[in-house]
């Protein structure tokens, strides 16, 4: 709806609703969440400092992350990636059949190159074993970055991921076939570019991602 608005149509949630009865489209439900990760008991966990403040004043204040599983013809897939909570900007993202530690480290690997935060940023997870790992922790500290994770399965610790995990399946991943994990990863690249570029966030006042961030730039001199 937020689309056809910014394109100049006329339209509300009452017409919305009529024009999808006359159409025979529904809405369909997503699945409930499902835990993809589980502490090892031996590594460290880091308390919750995010608190659910989804909403930070600037970039690279707060990061969120979190890893979901992808269903392919020739098996699962695992996707990780790094949100900026300020302008929900995807900044970094690895996907892979093996949901081990590097999973997430390259995902870190690539936000922390695109960005070059300062350092005391937040990054906040669930305290999965890839998260809570020596190796993983060390990369986090080498890049000054303070951690702070959820419970295991809280899935209101890090809901605005988890909103994004939905959106990418419903919204893109199961609408076509994906038989293969070669096209999964393309079609996840497709999605990503268009997350970030065009997809409106009502917490952004309707803009894309990078739109809401070139705003900012705009106004703040922020770069």
């Amino acid at each position: 709806m937020q689309n056809l608005r910014k394109e100049g149509f006329d339209i509300g949630t009452h017409r919305t609703r009529k024009l999808m009865e006359t159409l025979n489209l529904e809405v369909k439900q997503r699945v409930a969440y499902k835990v993809t990760t589980k502490r090892k008991h031996s590594d460290a966990v880091a308390d919750n400092l995010l608190n659910q403040n989804f909403n930070p004043l600037a970039p690279n204040q707060i990061w969120a992350g979190d890893v979901t599983y992808l269903q392919t013809g020739e098996g699962w897939m695992y996707l990780a990636v790094v949100m900026d909570l300020n302008s929900r900007r995807i900044v970094g993202w690895h996907i892979d059949k093996r949901m081990k530690t590097d999973l997430v480290m390259k995902a870190m690997i690539m936000a922390y190159n695109l960005r070059k935060p300062p350092k005391g940023l937040i990054f906040h997870s669930d305290r999965g074993s890839q998260y809570t790992s020596k190796r993983y922790r060390n990369l986090q500290r080498q890049f000054g970055i303070r951690t702070s994770m959820g419970d295991v399965g809280a899935c209101w610790d890090n809901a605005v991921v988890e909103r994004f995990f939905g959106s990418l399946k419903h919204d893109w991943l199961l609408k076509v076939a994906q038989p293969t994990r070669a096209h999964m990863k393309n079609d996840l690249a497709e999605y990503m570019k268009y997350y970030n570029l065009e997809r409106l966030h009502s917490a952004n006042n309707d803009q894309s991602p990078v739109e809401y961030e070139n705003s900012l730039r705009k106004v703040s001199g922020w770069s």
